[in-house]
């Protein structure tokens, strides 16, 4: 699943993009700028301790920096941004949450972005509506379910509200949204960007971002952009103490990744072997065998059972002998719902 940057120009999410991503970016592009960031889990250190790998591989998460419009941009390069945001699975929204000699309205910079956003899928809705009513004179079922959820979006966003907003959307209608690529439908994660003195978030700023978002469901992480690239620049040693001389624990990465996990709705698992242990994501909800899936699709098209067991049954027992001569080592066949912390050995046979 990927997740995409967006914010005005001078927010400070490239810059934000480089220093998760290591990837550098030049100047201005029309073209997202594509990264992988590894998202730290301190459970990947205690499996470890436990079974001792040749190496320790973290689960990713997919970056997409989306260039920015410029105010008084033509209609060409705004439908080139709106297409780059239709195509990825959640948003992260950087605002500005510092003052380098231009005053702050994060709130108004919310406003305006979300403001191009409803209008934007205020068009596809009134496009589909006028196709959707010409089918459903038919007698067309499909046509007519896709008009009642044409008409519940349209209601929303007349009103200004994103879609995401209204919480009861029914399985089916969710695939509805999905065909037409809503975008105010996608999850959000507000990133307030803030100034190095303020990276606990404590100003005025970034409080009103985070009210915002809990009044309207989206999740909320501060950081600061600038900071983080100074970061990525030290070395682990350096870094760790100027990370525990401003009161943190961790980079910037940790709290965006739990932020992005929990708005599209990730979980974690483990595998763990002499060769390696790692880290997987997968939608909350998924089944063994598409976990399987998630590794090689041999996998799961031969799937057999999956043997698990948690990282605190680790913790506890010590050695995955003493975990199964205790009970504690489940036997799971393909419609299991895999539980965040499993540790998880797949049979299958191809």
């Amino acid at each position: 699943m990927e997740i995409g940057l967006v914010g005005l120009p001078g927010c400070g999410k490239t810059t934000l993009f480089s220093s998760l991503t290591g990837k550098q970016v030049g100047g201005y592009s029309e073209k997202p700028n594509l990264g992988v960031a590894n998202i730290p889990d301190p459970r990947l250190g205690i499996i470890s301790q436990f079974i001792p790998p040749q190496k320790i591989v973290p689960a990713t998460l997919k970056l997409v920096d989306i260039p920015g419009v410029p105010p008084g941009s033509d209609a060409k390069k705004l439908n080139g941004f709106l297409e780059h945001v239709r195509q990825v699975d959640a948003v992260c929204h950087v605002v500005r949450c510092f003052d380098e000699g231009m005053p702050v309205d994060a709130l108004g910079d919310i406003e305006r972005m979300d403001t191009e956003l409803i209008l934007a899928d205020l068009m596809v809705a009134e496009s589909a509506t006028d196709k959707a009513t010409r089918t459903a004179r038919s007698g067309d079922k499909e046509a007519r379910q896709r008009l009642e959820v044409l008409g519940k979006v349209s209601e929303l966003l007349n009103e200004t509200t994103p879609i995401r907003q209204r919480d009861d959307w029914t399985d089916s209608e969710r695939k509805i949204l999905k065909s037409y690529g809503f975008i105010t439908a996608k999850p959000v994660l507000f990133v307030a960007n803030v100034d190095e003195s303020d990276v606990a978030g404590d100003s005025d700023h970034p409080r009103k971002v985070k009210q915002l978002a809990e009044s309207t469901g989206a999740g909320t992480v501060v950081v600061s952009a600038k900071l983080e690239a100074e970061l990525a620049e030290l070395d682990d040693a350096d870094r760790d103490e100027m990370l525990e001389s401003l009161g943190l624990s961790e980079p910037a990465i940790g709290p965006l990744a739990r932020g992005a996990s929990d708005v599209l709705g990730l979980t974690s698992f483990y595998t763990a072997g002499e060769k390696e242990v790692r880290a997987w994501s997968i939608p909350i909800g998924a089944s063994a065998k598409e976990a399987a899936g998630s590794i090689h699709s041999d996998m799961e098209r031969g799937f057999i059972r999956a043997e698990c067991y948690h990282v605190d049954d680790l913790v506890n027992f010590k050695t995955e002998k003493a975990i199964r001569e205790a009970g504690k080592l489940r036997s799971e066949g393909k419609g299991y719902v895999m539980q965040d912390g499993d540790v998880v050995h797949f049979l299958f046979n191809v």
